[in-house]
């Protein structure tokens, strides 16, 4: 049976919640029969699929054609979908219609934002006009440029305070989760302690109501992983050594072999 956004909400202080990101229908097919709660249609694309050195350059567009590929391969998962940089935040009414398309069109269940203090009145009005919002404190990679770097946020005691009330004031504005991205554990554990809403960590420690992880990582695709990441796998080896294997049958004339060919009898006469 289909997760719904209550069934996240319900899942506060209970069994741990789920999420990896996916960006394609073969993948969120795998991740969907494993069980996995909620799939993110994440802007992380940019790195790890896209070939960007951020996720700043992704478009709604592209959010929109991959999350449809998702949600084509989905039956039971909730299916999330990351709006990019500046598809909100710069008006209402485009905010508005950028996040209605990713439901709409992409058939999402939900969207994310990366949070501060604009995104709660925005928060707000989705939440009213029926688009369910997931929050996202603590780094925010679309701040890049802001931040200087991927670090940690939330380490000292003004900034803890300051995520804290934004994680409140998102809640009260209708969020129905709240993702902490490399934030002090003690802090992500004070902030699912005082929220209602579900906690979902990623480098933000074990305290949180669940944990999401870019797949790539998960299953040991990429080159390079955070620090806060566990590869479960090595699917990069793997590959390689397929594509090894197909070149040198290839080279070599093993490939393809008789069992891989059909003669047409009735081109016979040709000859």
């Amino acid at each position: 049976m289909a997760l719904t956004v209550q069934d996240v909400r319900a899942r506060k202080g209970g069994e741990p919640i789920t999420m990896l990101t996916a960006y394609d229908t073969p993948t969120a097919e795998l991740i969907d029969e494993g069980g996995v709660d909620i799939i993110l249609v994440g802007d992380s694309m940019g790195n790890v699929v896209l070939g960007y050195d951020s996720t700043l350059p992704v478009t709604v567009d592209e959010v929109a054609s991959r999350t449809a590929a998702v949600a084509r391969g989905v039956e039971d998962a909730l299916v999330v979908a990351d709006m990019p940089f500046l598809s909100y935040g710069m008006d209402r009414k485009t905010s508005i219609e950028n996040a209605g398309r990713m439901l709409k069109e992409a058939r999402a269940d939900a969207v994310k934002l990366e949070c501060s203090e604009h995104t709660i009145e925005l928060t707000e009005r989705l939440h009213q006009l029926g688009i369910p919002v997931m929050a996202h404190l603590g780094l925010t990679p679309q701040r890049i440029n802001e931040l200087g770097g991927y670090t940690q946020q939330g380490a000292d005691p003004e900034a803890a305070r300051e995520i804290l009330e934004l994680a409140r004031a998102h809640e009260e504005a209708g969020a129905f989760s709240l993702v902490l991205e490399h934030v002090p554990a003690n802090l992500a554990a004070k902030i699912t302690e005082e929220l209602e809403i579900p906690t979902i960590g990623i480098g933000a420690g074990p305290e949180t109501d669940g944990q999401v992880l870019v797949f790539n990582d998960v299953i040991g695709l990429g080159e390079w992983s955070p620090p806060f990441a566990e590869q479960f796998g090595d699917v990069r080896t793997e590959m390689q050594s397929a594509i090894d294997g197909y070149v040198d049958a290839v080279s070599e004339g093993e490939f393809p072999a008789e069992e891989h060919s059909q003669d047409a009898d009735e081109l016979d006469e040709l000859y």
